[in-house]
């Protein structure tokens, strides 16, 4: 998709979550029926046990589930849901993904569905951290792509000559103490959280890379912003710079 991308709705995503659950249980269901005869010619006592092993499983992925759908719909969850929530989603996503295929929802669009699901549930944990330990992210093809100087060792390389949308990021940083990082993929993404090891991220990407990564960096709490790709993927990608400072302060204390 290029250029401005419509805002994704969270629901797409929530209903291929409780189909992938569905497709599990009714799995891992079949899985038990086909073991049982073999099981219960070691011991009668196998297949109660590796029944009882496989429906607690269900049992705490369809916590994490509801988890989710309790917090959607502004209601209170116990904090124990939460950590549920994200192994379901770790668990469920490919799963998810190959039901919205046969269903012919463009992977993308499943991923924004994700992507607006965890910005969610990150905001209505009210995460507050000192500037200094907030790290913005992002891709290096938001720089200009004919300019020479080389920001992905040191970002302060730019010369802030507005032909990208770097030096709107480096004001942001002087503005508010924040760190930020341009990197050429999740190898050095890594790199970078681990050196500077913030407490909170702020991610631009593209739909693969904010997937990916914000399951990553789990349980390091992530908001994902998608980059503008008027060119194409990849190649001079632009930023909504007033939603990148809106996201900014809501993890700022």
């Amino acid at each position: 998709m290029i250029g401005v991308i419509p805002r994704p709705k969270k629901r797409l995503f929530l209903a291929l979550i409780l189909a992938s659950l569905l497709v599990a249980a009714l799995s891992i269901y079949g899985l038990w029926m086909v073991s049982f005869p073999g099981l219960a010619l070691i011991s009668e006592h196998l297949p109660v046990i590796l029944g009882g092993l496989l429906a607690l499983a269900i049992f705490l992925v369809a916590c994490g589930v509801g988890g989710i759908i309790l917090a959607i719909l502004g209601l209170p969850t116990l904090s124990i849901f939460q950590g549920y929530a994200w192994s379901a989603i770790n668990l469920l996503f490919p799963v998810a993904i190959r039901i919205g295929k046969l269903l012919d929802f463009e992977k993308e669009r499943v991923e924004r569905s994700f992507i607006e699901v965890s910005n969610y549930l990150i905001k209505k944990k009210h995460i507050r951290v000192k500037p200094e330990r907030l790290l913005i992210l992002t891709p290096h093809c938001i720089q200009q792509e004919s300019c020479p100087h080389k920001i992905t060792r040191d970002v302060a390389n730019c010369r802030s000559c507005g032909m990208c949308q770097v030096g709107d990021l480096l004001r942001l940083q002087e503005k508010y103490g924040v760190h930020v990082a341009v990197v050429t993929g999740g190898t050095l993404a890594r790199k970078v959280i681990k050196t500077l090891r913030p407490q909170a991220v702020l991610a631009i990407a593209c739909e693969r890379d904010l997937t990916s990564g914000i399951q990553d960096v789990f349980p390091l709490p992530v908001i994902g912003i998608l980059n503008q790709r008027p060119c194409g993927p990849c190649c001079n990608t632009r930023i909504n710079v007033a939603e990148v400072e809106e996201a900014l302060l809501s993890f700022i204390a």
